[in-house]
């Protein structure tokens, strides 16, 4: 996508689950509400949203809750319960109807699944990245590789980690690009990313999903397991493109992982693990990506 497209979509902002969201947009029909993760911001859809405006779709990406210009909680609310409610909030917000599809990457990918199957009938179809359900991540998550990749769940519970995430002008965040996406130049991704993040409430409110969802004092226990398989756990039910590069440094998905994930999802779904590509496969090989995508939007 060139600059003159980016130039082109719309700003906009609207209340909903009781936060101020701002959002890029463009196009206008049925609702494509695209959801970014950590450490993102909507601009990793920038290939992505003309794409579904051609193809008739009024394609909306929100900057996460706490992520700038969207407010920060001020309950500090970022549990998988509120994560879940965010995006059926916002379809509701922005006019969705049953034709909206969802699509969703990191830690919107578990925004995503909460969403699809608290309220299926605001969504008919889903696109995922990055981040495998929740049944399935329980099982990678504890393995000794997986163990190693997700150092920074632990970091992050450290007082003095957001010390470390901003020096050098955040420079913590560029290299975990790199080692999640290796080979590809990020520092177009980073200038959007540290808007986001460099005021210091609003990387606090980005570290406020790791803090409660990875809290040594709960994480794995029975308590915990049974609070986020309420919300998480539960299968998808619409048919639902998974997609996960083999070259991904922050979550490896082997073959059997990949199976699992079908096991998660509703009926017409699939899997793909997509060679020559990182964790931020949108804006790796975005024109590859995007079709793979529409083409599944597409179906009936």
């Amino acid at each position: 996508m060139d600059e003159q497209a980016a130039s082109e979509f719309r700003r906009g902002s609207v209340r909903a689950a009781g936060l101020q969201f701002h959002y890029l947009e463009a196009g206008s029909g049925p609702l494509a509400l695209c959801l970014h993760g950590f450490p993102d911001s909507p601009w990793t859809y920038r290939h992505l949203l003309p794409r579904l405006a051609r193809a008739g779709y009024r394609a909306v990406a929100p900057f996460m809750r706490g992520y700038a210009p969207t407010g920060v909680p001020a309950d500090g609310d970022f549990s998988s319960r509120a994560l879940a409610n965010d995006p059926n909030a916002l379809h509701q917000a922005l006019g969705g109807a049953g034709d909206a599809v969802l699509i969703a990457h990191d830690w919107g990918a578990f925004a995503a699944y909460g969403a699809l199957a608290a309220e299926p009938a605001r969504w008919r179809r889903a696109v995922i990245g990055s981040v495998p359900h929740f049944r399935v991540f329980g099982a990678i998550a504890s393995r000794y590789p997986q163990l190693k990749r997700s150092f920074y769940f632990w970091l992050f519970q450290m007082d003095i980690a957001e010390r470390w995430v901003a020096a050098n002008d955040l420079a913590f965040l560029e290299q975990l690009w790199r080692d999640w996406s290796p080979g590809h130049e990020p520092a177009a991704e980073m200038a959007h990313v540290k808007a986001c993040l460099r005021d210091p409430a609003h990387l606090h409110a980005a570290l406020g999903y790791y803090r409660d969802f990875f809290a040594p004092q709960r994480f794995g226990t029975p308590a915990w397991a049974d609070e986020h398989a309420a919300v998480l756990g539960r299968p998808v039910p619409q048919p639902t493109l998974y997609l996960h590069g083999n070259d991904d440094g922050c979550i490896a998905l082997d073959a059997a992982a990949a199976e699992a994930m079908l096991g998660q999802l509703g009926p017409g779904s699939e899997v793909d693990r997509i060679d020559g590509v990182g964790h931020f496969f949108w804006v790796e090989r975005p024109d590859a990506i995007n079709d793979r995508v529409l083409r599944f939007l597409q179906t009936h």
